[in-house]
This record gives C-alpha cells, sequence and structure tokens, in this order.
C-alpha cells in the first residue's frame, strides 16, 4: 500500500506504522493497509476479522 523503502510489514505482523488516525470514531488505517479499532479488533486487507482481544482487568475484592 505504501511506496517507501522497505515494504510495508505484513498485515499479521503487528509492525505497521498508522498513517491516518480517526480517534473521534474509534479507529486507525495502517500503512500495511489494515484498520486497527479502539476496541482491539481489526479488519485486514482481504477482508478478514480479528475479534478483539483486549485483556479483561482483574477482579478487585474490597477490603472491609
Amino acid at each position: 500500500m505504501c511506496s517507501h523503502q522497505p515494504s510495508c510489514p505484513a498485515a499479521d505482523s503487528g509492525a505497521a506504522h498508522i498513517v491516518t488516525a480517526r480517534p473521534e470514531q474509534g479507529w486507525s488505517l495502517l500503512c500495511n493497509g489494515v484498520i486497527v479499532f479502539d476496541d482491539t479488533g481489526e479488519l485486514l486487507p482481504d477482508g478478514r476479522i480479528v475479534a478483539p482481544h483486549r485483556v479483561s482487568a482483574p477482579s478487585v475484592a474490597m477490603a472491609a
């Protein structure tokens, strides 16, 4: 997608940089064509979807 050298990393490498960010809409476009959503989901250039993979914070019990 980019013309820079070296070529853009593969869509599944996680090493691409942001070329367009729309934080108000909750997404960013990476140089390799991947759209990353704030909920950690992804839409790959070939149309495949990567489900959100957020890490849940452990429950903390309040001491009385």
